[in-house]
């Protein structure tokens, strides 16, 4: 995936989960943070963010902040939108007869549905950001609706799907992701439920630039 008009700034403050304060150019604005989660490791004063210009005339804020360096690491890419596009350009390489976004099973609705032959598959998708000591963790902050997705992947295996939770590691020298138990027990011991279960676990590491975003074959 490749995003349209990019520019860099200087991370100043975080008022709230959906706006920052950023000095772009010397003036401070106000823009858009595309990931509701904390990020309070990568979005400290004084970081190189990079921000993407909007194009709709009815936008409260102009630019969307996407990505931030984070020193010692690299380049992590926020934009809790892209894991969904890249797999979604990923998954189309891979030979599936059919590949439907956002489909409903039981009582969630799931990021993927894929046919190939007689085989059904559902696959959640999971954008990891949280990095510590060379390792990723997910989640950075409580997510009831991860562990709900988790126990309906477990029990779908019992009715013959292949199941499949997607780690996407938007950050580059990480290629494994651990369930954060220190924040929330409960998602690792249903990712370990559904471990056992058979539900298969896939951790994709990108390439990550300013402007783009792709799975690392």
């Amino acid at each position: 995936m490749k995003y349209n008009i990019i520019k860099k700034g200087i991370f100043i403050e975080r008022p709230n989960r959906f706006i920052a304060k950023v000095n772009i150019d010397g003036n401070t604005e106000t823009v858009h943070v595309k990931n509701t989660g904390r990020c309070k490791e990568l979005l400290v004063p004084g970081a190189t963010v990079i921000l993407e210009e909007g194009t709709s005339a009815a936008r409260k804020t102009k630019y969307d902040l996407i990505a931030v360096y984070k020193e010692g690491l690299g380049l992590v890419n926020i934009d809790s939108q892209a894991p969904n596009k890249v797999v979604y350009e990923w998954l189309m390489t891979k030979g599936y007869d059919l590949v439907k976004p956002e489909h409903t099973y039981g009582n969630s609705r799931f990021d993927f549905y894929m046919e190939k032959g007689s085989d059904r598959y559902l696959m959640e998708v999971k954008g990891c950001t949280l990095e510590i000591d060379g390792i990723g963790y997910f989640p950075d902050a409580p997510t009831e609706r991860g562990v709900k997705h988790l126990n309906e992947l477990t029990a779908a295996v019992n009715e013959g799907y292949k199941c499949l939770v997607c780690f996407v590691i938007q950050m580059p020298c990480v290629s494994e992701v651990r369930a954060n138990i220190d924040t929330h027990p409960e998602f690792g011991t249903a990712l370990e439920k559904a471990k056992v279960a058979g539900v298969e676990v896939v951790m994709l590491g990108c390439n990550i630039t300013e402007d783009t975003l792709e799975i690392k074959e």
